[in-house]
């Protein structure tokens, strides 16, 4: 029998959770003398209220869309890829080789090689882990963790070593040619005589990102491959039984998760304004999209609203200090509670709606009808 109707689990239970959230984050302005409305609607105007700002708002969801996808691949199949955030550092590593050693005589030809550089980077960055994983057992979370810091340290010793331009002070890479800078939608609606987004960097990658929705929709529920990954997800001791090889399944379902992360880079060094690999590329990024993934339920679609939702959170909550002298500290307590109530305390909202649709429900929620005997 199931517990509460599809709709409730997929709309009911993350509303309430935003609700919760809200009600959590009022409190908060409050507690520091801040008049909650008029905080609210400045970070709505930050995040839409013109068409820069819409710009921004897009572009962070697009970082969020490819790593939401990233942690959802691999959470099909029981596995926790807590290690986006290094795989998106090691992807803009072989982005930033492709763009800046060879001569690509149009964007088109760059953002080709430079997706795949970043996907196959990622995906080899994630490959030790899955190895120990499914051969040795040792923990995805702890391994994926161990391998974020490894690849910060990687980045930085590769962009104040080998990378970095002579002279140059800063640690990142030099401005990649102006036939690996990825045009803007700025750019795009310039040729019809429109300025729709400013000087925001959202590019053409948006669109990639939603290729990558569409792509793993079709992966996981529309190929064998996509049913045996869910089977070994639901259960490994059946999906054993059944002949589905748990090393496989593990090891292809943290390459393609790693490689999902990776083309993130794609987004944040050859799309930016100043297209170059720095440092902090990745911008917590990663972590950001396991919320992402729990609140849109694993599923592409629903990754793309919780993405735009954070996109909205990440560029209201930059304007909204900006323009008050509200501490930037607490435009991160308010992005936690949304990310505490839609993922940590997913149960804790879960629990009472399920026991409604039990009591008052009936046969509505799928209850199976009385057996004649």
């Amino acid at each position: 029998m199931d517990k509460m109707p599809k709709w409730a689990d997929v709309v009911l239970v993350p509303v309430v959770s935003l609700l919760l959230a809200a009600i959590i984050s009022v409190i908060v302005f409050w507690s520091v003398g801040q008049n909650p409305w008029e905080a609210i609607k400045l970070m709505a105007f930050g995040a839409v209220g013109t068409s820069d700002f819409l710009g921004y708002t897009l572009f962070y969801a697009t970082n969020f869309i490819f790593t939401g996808l990233a942690v959802a691949v691999a959470f099909h199949a029981s596995l926790f890829n807590i290690g986006g955030e290094g795989q998106v550092l090691v992807g803009g590593l072989g982005a930033a080789i492709v763009c800046l050693f060879i001569p690509w005589p149009h964007w088109t030809l760059a953002l080709l090689a430079g997706g795949m550089a970043a996907a196959v980077f990622g995906a080899l960055w994630v490959a030790i882990p899955a190895y120990l994983q499914a051969r040795r057992g040792s923990h995805i979370v702890i391994t994926t963790i161990m391998f974020n810091f490894m690849a910060s340290g990687l980045l930085v010793y590769m962009l104040s070593d080998a990378l970095r331009p002579a002279g140059q002070m800063q640690t990142a890479t030099a401005i990649f040619p102006e036939a690996a800078h990825l045009p803007s939608l700025n750019d795009i609606a310039g040729l019809f005589g429109s300025e729709l987004f400013g000087r925001s960097p959202v590019n053409i990658s948006i669109f990639i990102a939603l290729l990558a929705c569409v792509g793993v929709w079709l992966l996981i529920w529309h190929t064998r491959l996509g049913y045996q990954i869910r089977a070994f997800g639901q259960s490994e001791s059946a999906a054993k039984y059944a002949g589905i090889s748990a090393v496989n399944i593990t090891m292809i379902a943290l390459l393609i998760s790693g490689a999902l992360a990776g083309m993130m880079a794609v987004n944040n060094t050859m799309g930016i304004n100043t297209p170059q690999l720095v440092d902090n590329a990745a911008g917590g990024a990663g972590f950001i999209g396991i919320a992402v993934a729990l609140m849109g339920r694993n599923h592409p679609v629903g990754i793309i609203i919780a993405a735009l939702l954070f996109g909205a959170l990440y560029q209201g909550g930059a304007e909204l200090s900006a323009a008050t002298s509200i501490p930037v500290q607490i435009v991160v307590v308010i992005q936690a509670l949304v990310i505490m109530f839609t993922g940590a305390l997913d149960q804790m909202v879960r629990s009472p709606i399920e026991g409604l649709f039990l009591r008052f429900g009936g046969k509505g929620v799928g209850a199976p009808a009385a057996v004649k005997e």
